[in-house]
Parts: structure tokens; sequence; C-alpha cells
């Protein structure tokens, strides 16, 4: 089933306007972000094939059936809350039956949790956004190699300086493990090419070092430590960067960089926004999609703020969520009994 197709076939409960427009945050190059709830038709529903979330392949148009709406509300779900609560003029469509759920019937302290943990997530997005940014890794992989230290005179040396030193080549180098002794080997050399040895790493692509036969009364040039645990980091952290790299927003990118203070100022900017709607809902119960503070928002996002003082900001905020959440006069969670008896009665009236 396509976005098309719930329109198509009357299935569409809601749609709105939502992100930066409904927040009031938006620029001139802000896209216009969709969402909606829709209905399964009967056969469907009772059938084997259920169908929770429809979404475009841009993910900035994105459909919830009913009964996955109304799970997602009781668990106060940050983005399905402002959902119910869009602002008038953000709603394209509404059935008369979506009356029957009100943001009041869903508030709870839970929002504690939801907003200020998605806030929290946030911000290790921006500081790992800074740690790329600060941290950028080389096109070029390192290979085993770079990990690889031969121990000299109570000190370990780069097998690559090792190797050059003594005009050795890897390829004619053959390891032995040591027992007991995790990540070390004696090191032969061959330098007539007699023994076939493995060389140090097998490829320049190999993933660990290689281990070669070495014939009795051969004598150890060297003993090499193999850091295993730097390297399956390294690739950890190589894959991860250069997967950011490829698929990173150029224009958020280059924002970032102009700004020069190295972190994502627009997860910034939407942490800030969290912590303050997580404030007035357990502090006033009410849930504010519309920003007021459209201006201290934007000056985030555009990098005008240090970094460090945003943090200050958002720990400043958390005390004050943790405080209300003690005096709120919201429940500690949502009626779910009666959301599902309304939820039955919303299928019961469209299923008729």
């Amino acid at each position: 089933m396509t976005i098309k197709e719930i329109k198509d076939k009357a299935l569409l409960l809601f749609e709105c306007i939502s992100g930066s427009k409904a927040y009031g945050l938006d620029t001139p190059q802000s896209d216009t972000d969709l969402k909606g709830v829709f209905y399964l038709p009967k056969e469907q529903f009772f059938g084997l094939e259920y169908i929770p979330q429809i979404n475009n392949e841009t993910n900035d148009e994105v459909y919830y059936e009913l009964g996955r709406f109304v799970e997602l509300l009781c668990k106060n779900n940050p983005n399905i809350l402002e959902l119910l609560a869009s602002p008038k003029e953000c709603i394209l469509y509404k059935h008369p039956l979506m009356d029957k759920l009100n943001i009041d019937m869903f508030l709870s302290k839970i929002c504690k949790d939801t907003f200020a943990g998605y806030a929290l997530t946030q911000i290790r997005k921006a500081r790992g956004y800074k740690k790329k940014v600060v941290n950028p890794i080389e096109k070029e992989r390192k290979t085993v190699l770079d990990f690889c230290y031969i121990m000299s005179d109570y000190q370990s040396v780069p097998v690559q300086e090792w190797l050059e030193k003594n005009n050795y080549t890897q390829e004619l180098c053959g390891l032995s493990s040591i027992p007991h002794a995790k990540g070390m080997y004696a090191l032969f050399y061959d330098s007539e090419s007699k023994y076939r040895y493995h060389g140090i790493a097998v490829k320049e692509t190999a993933n660990e070092v290689s281990l070669s036969s070495i014939p009795k009364g051969e004598q150890a040039v060297a003993y090499l430590f193999w850091n295993m645990e730097a390297y399956t980091l390294y690739c950890k952290e190589y894959k991860e960067y250069w997967d950011w790299v490829e698929e990173r927003n150029d224009n958020r990118y280059q924002t970032n960089l102009n700004h020069g203070k190295n972190y994502d100022s627009k997860n910034m900017m939407h942490t800030i926004r969290l912590l303050q709607v997580a404030e007035e809902i357990l502090r006033d119960g009410r849930l504010n999609v519309k920003r007021p503070n459209r201006e201290q928002l934007l000056d985030i996002k555009v990098g005008n703020m240090d970094y460090d003082d945003l943090l200050a900001m958002a720990d400043d905020l958390m005390k004050k969520i943790e405080s209300y959440c003690s005096t709120s006069s919201l429940p500690d969670i949502p009626d779910r009994e009666k959301a599902e008896r309304v939820l039955v009665e919303m299928r019961t009236e469209l299923y008729k």
C-alpha cells in the first residue's frame, strides 16, 4: 500500500504539516514534512497483512495506521504527541472521528523520559558530529601493518619503520605465535625466500596477521606485537566516518563548517526545543508545538551559541524538568484502557 492509495481509497483520517513549519522554525530553505493517520480496509486489518506505517523514500511523508498511532500516543512518543497537538493552521485534513482522540487523554509524566530522553540522544549525535569534524579520518585505509610494533630496547617501534631501517620486506617475514602471550609473535626473516613464509600479512586488505611454518632451528630476529584491539576499533570508526560522509546533508554540513563551532547546530536546536517542550508539559500540562522563542532557536541553529553554553542550558532545563515532574498534576501514565475503548469505538464506526 502507498500513500497515494490511502488517499485514493478514502482511508485517510488525519493529515498535517509537521516539522519546522509546524514549530514555526521554518526558513526559505525548509522542506515541507507531512504526517498523517490512516486505517486499513477491514479485510486487511483482520487478515495477515497488517501495515503499521507507510512513508515515502525520503521519510518526509509518514503515515501511521490508527492502532499504531494510539499505541505510540500511549507511550508518549514526542513526534506522535506533537502530531495530535498540531496547530490548526497546519492541519490539512481531519476526519470527525479523530475528535475522539484528545491530547489530554495521553499527556503524562512519561514525557519526562520520552522528550528529555530523545533530547539526550540529540546531544549524543551532536557530540558524535563534533568528534567527526574535529578528528577526520583519512580516506586511505590503514592496514594491519600500521598496528604492528617491534619490541626493541624496552621500546616499541612501528614495524614499517623497523622494516625500512633493516632493509627488510614484510613478505619475507614469518611469524610464530608465543604461548600465553596474546598478540606477541616471534618474527623470522628469510632473505633468500627458501621457506616461503606468508609475510606479516598475506595481503594489504588482510584483517589479521599471518602465521608461517618455521623450520626447526631457525632463530627469531625480533619479537612483534599485533594490537588487534586498536585495529578493530579503527575499522569500526573508519566505517562510521565514511558512511557519515557519504550520507551527510551537504548544505547542513556547510552551515556547520561556516559557523566554525564544530557541532551539529540543528541537532542542538532540537535538543533545546524538546527540553523546553518537556518543561512546559510538566509545568503547565499543555503541549505547545509552535514555539514562542523562534529567534532564540534559530540563533542556535545558525551556530551563534557556544557548544558548552548549550550544554549548560540543557543541564539547567533538565533540572527544571525533574523539579516540575515531582509536582505535576499529570497522571504517571496514560489511561491505556480508556484509549483502547476509544480505539475500539473508532474502528467499530469505521468498519460498519
